[in-house]
């Protein structure tokens, strides 16, 4: 297990100054193969994206988080939709099982595949068996114009019964118990229940949901921003996620490149990054996006009259840059904003 000294921003500062905190929890996006394409989406996952991400490359990723964190270190397998890959799923679990990885904290799902008992119960009983200790089932007006509520209804209840209850996770419930069936809704019905929802639950405006969905509740011009930068967020990151291609993202900020575990392991990674140096972390960091503005409009990025939030700003921004190929290594990948 690190230690915060081994990193090398933390290194030069003064004990009271705020750290670098130790990356204790890694999200593997198995693909960005969805079988929906929801509006909120931070990572712009859909039928027509791929990737897989290899056993090898999660096994690795796997055990340098346990170099970092130790025991505390926390495993979740998503995407996409990682049953879209259940044989590779179970590879994945069944390998990191017999080199004794410990367990996997938690797989995410939003349930389209839960259509008959028999498959349900076989399903359930080998993420059991295999060492998963909770399952995660997405139900929200997002999901739920593209998968149909009966198997997302039917997995929670036939999982409340097989796993502990305390283990079974959904996000939201709210919608579990009473959905909202945005498929059968008129557009202007479905973006008033967007927009209920986000204001229900507040998320990020990275991803997809920097598209249609900010632009409906944005409201603030990118001056409100100006004194709004990232450090904390970088710094306070309790985890990262590892998209398919190897990408390290801090906690949900898709589409920004800390490192790639195929050609660094995760642990340096962690130990080499440092918010104070040149380029757009760097830039976030001290200034937030509203310091990227200059050099982009200088390359002819023209700002919006008014944004929902700072990740907003951040990924229309970015979306520019990377189309005009700017900050290469650092911006991408393409999967993350079309």
């Amino acid at each position: 297990m690190f230690d915060l000294s081994d990193n090398a921003y933390n290194r030069v500062l003064a004990r009271d100054e705020p750290k670098f905190k130790l990356w204790r929890s890694a999200g593997l996006l198995l693909t960005y193969r969805c079988n929906a394409a929801c509006e909120f989406c931070y990572y712009h996952c859909s039928p027509e994206k791929g990737g897989l991400m290899p056993v090898e490359t999660c096994l690795a990723a796997w055990r340098s988080l346990k170099n970092l964190a130790g025991d505390t270190a926390r495993i979740h397998l998503t995407g996409g939709e990682p049953f879209l890959y259940w044989d590779h799923l179970v590879d994945i679990l069944a390998e990191g099982t017999r080199q004794k990885l410990g367990p996997v904290d938690l797989v995410e799902t939003n349930g389209f595949w839960a259509t008959s008992e028999s498959v349900v119960e076989e399903r359930l009983d080998a993420l059991l068996i295999l060492g998963v200790q909770r399952l995660k089932i997405s139900a929200d007006p997002f999901h739920q114009e593209y998968v149909d509520i009966k198997p997302v209804h039917f997995l929670a209840c036939m999982a409340l019964e097989m796993f502990d209850p305390d283990n079974v996770l959904v996000r939201w419930e709210k919608y579990l118990v009473k959905p909202v069936p945005t498929k059968g809704l008129s557009p202007t019905q479905r973006d008033e229940a967007y927009v209920n929802s986000a204001r229900d639950y507040p998320f990020r405006f990275t991803g997809r949901a920097a598209g249609r969905l900010a632009n409906l509740l944005a409201s603030k011009p990118a001056e409100a921003f100006a004194d709004a930068n990232c450090l904390g967020d970088f710094l306070g990151a309790k985890g990262v996620h590892i998209d398919p291609y190897g990408n390290v993202f801090s906690g949900t900020c898709s589409g920004i490149v800390l490192g790639n575990v195929n050609d660094k392991p995760l642990e340096e990674i962690w130990r080499q990054f440092d918010p104070r140096a040149v380029g757009l972390i760097g830039t976030l960091c001290q200034k937030g996006p509203y310091g990227l503005l200059d050099k982009a409009e200088s390359q002819g990025y023209r700002r919006l009259d008014v944004y929902a939030d700072k990740c907003h700003l951040c990924t229309h921004i970015r979306q520019f840059l990377l189309e005009n190929r700017v900050e290469k290594g650092i911006i991408g990948p393409s999967d993350c904003y079309r």
